[in-house]
């Protein structure tokens, strides 16, 4: 355990971020056995908001952006926790739809380390900057913690805290080196946040995994799964949609994010308890925006699509995006990509999926410690047209350059390679 001397409460946020990442002597540590005393110390186990706690593979981000949305627009006071973040930290922690400031993140991590020193326990840094989020709610007054799990579930800080109502989006194979290789062995990490007498909305349109199931029913949790218990459809025109359960259907418009995921934070709103106006349900929907999921710009009058699937159930729900898009927008006949991904990543299933879709490659190698070789991703496209750059800004810049108005432009493979866009984005403002 690192005990070197914390930064005071007048340094900058940068300076506590790079502390938190050198506390503790692994980047991951699953488990909550140094967590909950830390937690216990700060005294934030026991909210008396209500809480929502969203697991899955895939889907989290949109899911938990939509609940938030939805809380905020009946005036509740909410606090969301997403991770990762894409640009700035502090888009991790939203309080009433905005980004905590600096100091707010500062003064709380301070409370956090003060904890954990007494408690003579290290944290890695998920786990500080995660309790650093629930100080923060806890201090505002909350009255809904809408919380997006990092890892798996079972094992993951989030899961210090018992949800009124669990969530989880979907299955996929990720992430296999720490819950599993397998759709039940991933599904009973997940599976873990579920608690004693609480209502468990599973939004995966798949067979619900027997290890949900058995949780479910040994926890006396009443589980509401999509084409069971609640359906959603399309309308023809693409404009509304309808949710349907228990003999009621209403009809919402279609937001920006996925229907799937925005269909799956209705069904959670509507079991949680919550007085929440069908007005409320609306604004939500069209209020909700979320950056790199299927993030749709127009940048120097070309369309450029952002989207930070980077696991094959998470392409496999970007094309279904594209697809539909490419379908009300007929100009666009050919896709130009800028892709990267991380080592431990299944970059062949990723690249097998969008093969069929991407006319051009354009690759780079990421500029964090897990990036996949140039080796690795030309050994994954090498029946494909690539043309390889020494950073991502560059493959961006070309694409930018060279497309056509028929051809759109497709910024995918992780987040970091979104981040690299962006920030040359940033840098040219």
């Amino acid at each position: 355990m690192n005990n070197a001397a914390a930064p005071l409460n007048t340094d900058k946020l940068q300076t506590w971020l790079d502390y938190w990442s050198h506390v503790h002597v692994t980047g991951i540590d699953l488990g909550l056995e140094r967590v909950i005393p830390v937690a216990e110390q700060l005294e934030i186990m026991r909210p008396s908001a209500k809480v929502i706690t969203v697991a899955g593979t895939n889907g989290k981000g949109s899911t938990t952006t939509t609940l938030a949305a939805i809380f905020n627009a009946q005036g509740l006071n909410v606090g969301l926790y997403q991770s990762p973040h894409i640009y700035r930290f502090n888009e991790r922690v939203k309080l009433a739809g905005q980004e905590v400031d600096d100091q707010a993140l500062i003064d709380a991590f301070v409370q956090v380390d003060q904890a954990r020193r007494i408690c003579n326990l290290s944290l890695s840094f998920f786990e500080a900057t995660t309790l650093a989020a629930f100080v923060i709610f806890k201090q505002k007054q909350c009255d809904v913690w809408v919380l997006e799990v990092g890892l798996g579930g079972r094992l993951d800080v989030v899961n210090v805290i018992d949800p009124d109502l669990a969530v989880i989006t979907n299955i996929g194979l990720d992430h296999t080196d720490w819950l599993g290789d397998t759709i039940e062995k991933i599904a009973f990490e997940k599976a873990g946040i579920i608690r004693p007498n609480i209502p468990v909305v599973f939004g995966g349109l798949q067979t619900i995994p027997q290890a949900i199931q058995d949780k479910a029913q040994q926890s006396n949790a009443q589980l509401y799964a999509v084409n069971r218990d609640y359906f959603y459809q399309l309308s023809e025109d693409g404009q509304t949609w309808n949710f349907a359960s228990s003999g009621t259907t209403l009809k919402f418009p279609v937001g920006r994010l996925a229907l799937e995921n925005i269909s799956t934070a209705v069904a959670a709103v509507l079991l949680s308890g919550l007085a929440i106006s069908q007005q409320a349900i609306v604004q939500g929907i069209e209020r909700a925006q979320l950056a790199g999921r299927f993030e749709v710009r127009k940048i120097q009058d070309k369309t450029v699509i952002f989207d930070a699937g980077h696991n094959p159930h998470g392409v496999e729900f970007l094309l279904k995006q594209l697809r539909k898009f490419l379908e009300y927008n007929k100009q666009y006949t050919e896709v130009v990509s800028i892709f990267s991904m991380l080592s431990d990543k299944d970059i062949d299933s990723v690249v097998k999926l969008l093969k069929n879709t991407v006319l051009k490659w354009k690759i780079a190698p990421l500029t964090v410690p897990r990036a996949a070789s140039m080796e690795q991703l030309q050994n994954a496209l090498q029946y494909e047209t690539v043309e390889q750059f020494d950073c991502i800004q560059a493959a961006f810049q070309s694409a930018l350059a060279e497309t056509n108005n028929n051809q759109l432009i497709l910024v995918c493979g992780s987040f970091h390679t979104l981040e690299a866009v962006w920030e040359y984005l940033e840098e040219c403002q």
